[in-house]
């Protein structure tokens, strides 16, 4: 959001984000940016429930319907069913309104661990397809997200697709001249990395299964899981149950150390549960990619993730669960250091044509042309008020005549 409002305001928009968190009414203003808080947030550690959730979903509405008149309405996904009030921001605002779908609620709350009862999940999303309906535009970031978002109801000529991209921070370092490498005790292993959200959308037990299936035929090849997340515990404790000494687990890393971090891998992988194709992208390939190294998928065949690896040949498709062909084809890669040099290349490649500044033109082209129609279709009302006036005179006449 950050990359996206800085370069909108730089096209000469002046952009306001709601937020939940604790801070002034206007926070900080960069560029033409204002931020506007909630005032409460959920603490760091907990784990939003249902409750939770309405109670961001609640704050964030309010605090929106209190801003000054906007042209344009942009809702995103978390809490879920922000897209729900969408409709309600906009025409309190007599705006066009846009929905930026990362993911797909509430479709997606049962894979991540939060099922509902089938006749309240079935009204959710009635009630959702309805309000995404109501948008001007839809924002899906991959092509299986689009085809499900036009499925669930929305026309197809309202959704339009913008990908997601890496950091621009992000860039290949060498090992020799990487410190976070050296810091972590890196130097003459295989690394291969797992860097983002361990979330329950994410299945981490082929991973844990190819390590231990590496674990005393290949003592060179260390796994490295970088990250937090609801899974992280679940992780953490398996490592030490199995004894997987070849995995080593570490925070997140600050944004200015993310290049390093990234790079310090030969081999990034990527997971996603199967039963979530069309409903989310992990965006956390691209960031692996972008520090020019060849990435292994472990979910969905037909996800958008799985066709960015299989059409610019930068590593593989596997089934989450596959430990034991995921550990055969680490073992490839280890054995192949031009293999990873050339699938590397080819991974910088596929995501050098996509970036922040592409995803803010087409939004800020997009966002042009609803503030355009709707001006039109406003001066197009006040431009015929008698025509109006006498269709409502002959509707009274004929009534009056019954």
């Amino acid at each position: 959001m950050a990359d996206l409002t800085e370069r909108l305001a730089r096209r000469g928009w002046r952009v306001s984000v709601v937020a939940d968190g604790a801070g002034g009414e206007e926070e900080a203003r960069r560029s033409c940016v204002a931020l506007w808080r909630t005032g409460r947030a959920i603490p760091a550690g907990d784990r939003p429930d249902a409750r939770g959730y309405l109670d961001s979903l609640l704050r964030l509405t309010w605090r929106a319907l209190r801003l000054p008149r906007h042209d344009v309405v942009v809702t995103m996904t978390d809490p879920p069913l922000l897209g729900r009030v969408g409709p309600l921001l906009a025409a309190r605002h007599g705006a066009a309104a846009i929905h930026w779908s990362q993911d797909v609620f509430p479709a997606l709350l049962p894979v991540l661990g939060a099922p509902l009862p089938p006749s309240l999940f079935q009204a959710l999303e009635r009630s959702m397809a309805r309000a995404l309906g109501r948008h001007d535009a839809v924002l899906a970031i991959g092509r299986c997200m689009a085809r499900r978002l036009v499925q669930s109801g929305v026309a197809e000529s309202r959704v339009i697709l913008c990908p997601n991209w890496p950091d621009s921070r992000i860039r290949p370092i060498p090992h020799a001249v990487n410190g976070w490498r050296a810091e972590q005790g890196l130097e003459g292993r295989f690394v291969v990395a797992y860097s983002g959200t361990l979330g329950l959308a994410h299945p981490m037990d082929g991973v844990l299964d190819a390590a231990a299936g590496l674990l005393a035929s290949d003592p060179a090849i260390l796994f490295l899981v970088i990250g937090e997340g609801r899974g992280r515990g679940a992780v953490a404790e398996a490592i030490q149950r199995r004894g997987l000494t070849n995995v080593r687990l570490a925070p997140w890393q600050p944004a200015e150390r993310l290049a390093e971090s990234l790079s310090a891998a030969d081999l990034h992988l990527t997971v996603m549960n199967k039963a979530a194709v069309g409903l989310m992208a992990p965006s956390k390939l691209l960031g692996g990619l972008a520090a020019g190294r060849p990435g292994l998928f472990l979910g969905p065949a037909d996800s958008e993730a799985a066709h960015h690896i299989r059409d610019w040949g930068c590593g593989a498709v596997l089934e989450p669960q596959n430990g034991q062909g995921l550990a055969e084809r680490i073992r490839g890669y280890a054995a192949d250091p031009a293999r990873c040099a050339r699938e590397g290349a080819v991974a910088l490649r596929s995501v050098a044509g996509w970036g922040a500044d592409d995803a803010a033109s087409r939004i800020d082209a997009v966002a042009r042309d609803l503030v355009a129609r709707r001006s039109f279709a406003n001066g197009a009302r006040t431009r015929w008020p008698t025509l109006g006036a006498a269709r409502r005179a002959l509707r009274r006449r004929v009534v009056s005549d019954a």
